[in-house]
């Protein structure tokens, strides 16, 4: 017979964060203790570094600044 692979986590850890998930009442992408800093920060960081760049050129074309000879 072959032998059985141990598991990755003990069975009891594995209930243990079973029951921790099921019971928080978040969405499904924010349940992690991390994942606010994913789903949230990171491309909110994104979309106001973005703004701030199109609002600078923007700027910039409509005074006729940085243009190349």
């Amino acid at each position: 017979m072959a032998e059985r692979e141990a598991p990755f986590f003990p069975r009891e850890k594995l209930i243990e964060r079973q029951k921790y998930f099921q019971q928080i009442h978040k969405h499904t992408y924010l349940k992690g203790p991390l994942d606010k800093v994913t789903s949230v920060a990171i491309p909110l960081a994104l979309a106001i570094t973005s703004a701030y760049l199109i609002g600078k050129g923007i700027y910039n074309m409509s005074h006729g600044i940085g243009k190349k000879e």
